[in-house]
Formats: structure tokens, C-alpha cells, sequence
């Protein structure tokens, strides 16, 4: 659930263009069962593969977002903030591939501060945005992400070390971002077929 948030409010005049984020949310969810999978029948301790499950992850975020960017359903505005999402994924998997070198319960601090650093902005993003509708997703997606964040932080300081919690946050993600494809999809759907009867 490391991500902006997802453009569930914006004015029907937009004209979404069908399919371009449905497709992009369905393959990121896919991808983020894919990589919680590998994780959690894995289950691998220090070494080559987590190194690179925990790289990936974050990269995958980065390069969904550039793509969310370039998406012709984005509503207006500079692109800011998802410009810094990907600057920060970017950091967060250099992290966590040094992290992974060192311990697991340095994986799970960087991982629970990346989660409330994400998670936050969502929240209250949406929270100032609720009056507009269509918030509550982001508002659970971004609530969750502050709490998992704030576990997995405190495991790792505990000296947790396990990982299985990641993989269950990953699931989780992919969940809200099949809401939000599904979403999208019957927006875009909606929206064509008043521009069908309009004509």
C-alpha cells in the first residue's frame, strides 16, 4: 500500500480514458501477490534472495507510479507528490537491500518507517478530502499502512525476525488496489456510456 493515492474523486467532466489505470492497479495488485508469494513460501533467511525481494518491491512501486504519471486518468496538477513517491521508493530500496545485509529486524524498521511515511499523506489527504466522497479506501489503506508500519517498526526494534507480516502487508495492498481498479473500471464505463447517450 505504498502508494499516492488513487484518483477515486474526480469530476465525471474528466473523461477518463477506459482501462489505462484499471490495468495499471490490476497488474500492480497481481505483482504484489506474486512477490508475497515468493516471500511467504520462501521464506528466506539472509541472503541473495530476500536482498532482492526487498529491492524489488519498492522498485515495482517506483515504476507504477512513473506510470500512474503518464496515465491519461490522473486529474490536474504537477505530479508532485508522485514524483516524490518514486524519489523515496528509490532510497527505500537501497535501504533495505543494505538492511537486508545486516539483520532482519533492520529490514523491519526501514519497511515500518517506509509504511507510515507512506501512509500518512494518504490518510490525511483523504481525510481533508472526504467531503468530496469516494475517500474511505484511502482512508483504510492509509490508515492500516500508519498501524502495520508502526508494528513492523517496533518488531524490528524488538528484535523480531519475522518476515511474514511484510508478506501479509503486501496481500493486503494488492487488495486495495483491486478496489481501486474495479473502481476505476465501472467510472470509466459509467462515464463512456453518458458520453454515448449525450451524442
Amino acid at each position: 500500500m505504498t502508494s499516492t493515492a488513487t484518483p477515486l474523486d474526480h469530476a465525471p467532466s474528466q473523461a477518463p480514458a477506459p482501462g489505462a489505470l484499471p490495468r495499471l492497479y490490476l497488474i500492480r495488485a497481481l505483482a504484489a501477490l506474486l512477490w508475497a508469494g515468493i516471500l511467504l513460501v520462501a521464506q528466506p533467511g539472509q541472503g541473495v534472495l530476500l536482498t532482492v525481494l526487498l529491492v524489488a518491491y519498492p522498485l515495482l512501486d517506483a515504476v507504477a507510479v512513473a506510470q500512474q504519471l503518464r496515465a491519461p486518468l490522473r486529474g490536474s496538477g504537477t505530479g508532485l507528490s508522485e514524483k516524490v513517491n518514486i524519489a523515496v521508493s528509490a532510497v527505500v530500496a537501497v535501504a533495505l537491500g543494505v538492511a537486508s545485509t545486516i539483520s532482519i529486524p533492520a529490514v523491519l524498521v526501514i519497511w515500518g518507517l517506509w509504511a507510515i511515511g507512506s501512509g500518512l499523506p494518504q490518510l490525511l489527504t483523504a481525510i481533508r478530502r472526504r467531503r468530496a466522497g469516494g475517500q474511505v479506501p484511502q482512508m483504510l489503506s492509509g490508515g492500516i499502512s500508519v498501524l502495520a508500519g508502526a508494528s513492523f517498526a517496533a518488531q524490528g526494534v524488538s528484535g523480531g525476525e519475522m518476515l511474514s507480516g511484510i508478506g501479509g502487508y503486501a496481500v493486503l495492498g494488492a487488495v486495495f488496489f483491486l478496489v481501486s481498479a474495479l473502481r476505476l473500471a465501472l467510472l470509466a464505463r459509467r462515464s463512456g456510456g453518458s458520453i454515448r447517450t449525450g451524442l
